[in-house]
């Protein structure tokens, strides 16, 4: 039904930049969450940077970060391309991970408010992740 696929990763030396990119199949609709998380080796997955977007009453998107990422990370969508994108900048070795996008559909007309979809719980369409990888 809805297909998620991320691409962008790679080996990227510390204090350089990356962006991943998520091409979706599938409408979801007018309103929904996506978001980025990562998975390093050894760890749990953890989220990085989250989105939720809804067009009732005016269109309106809210973003929002883990506090490791802030100001270094953003995440942006372009709603023509069906793509989510998580802009990488001034990455750490603590970067290196296996990198999903997700995203669930929220009900259409939901008020978006001041949601920002941070709970993993919420997302029930996953990628496949890609690898990022920084090195000194």
């Amino acid at each position: 039904q809805f297909q998620l696929a991320e691409s962008g990763g790679g080996s990227v030396q510390a204090g350089g930049s990356l962006r991943l990119s998520c091409a979706i199949s599938g409408n979801f609709g007018s309103s929904y969450c996506m978001s980025w998380f990562r998975q390093a080796p050894g760890n749990e997955r953890e989220g990085v940077a989250f989105l939720a977007w809804g067009d009732w009453p005016t269109e309106t998107t809210n973003t929002d970060y883990a506090d490791s990422v802030k100001g270094r990370f953003t995440i942006s969508q372009d709603r023509a391309k069906n793509t989510l994108y998580l802009q990488m900048q001034d990455l750490t070795l603590e970067a290196t991970a296996i990198y999903y996008c997700a995203a669930s559909r929220l009900p259409d007309g939901l008020w978006i408010g001041g949601r920002t979809c941070t709970s993993s719980s919420l997302y029930n369409y996953w990628g496949q992740g890609t690898q990022v990888t920084v090195s000194s």
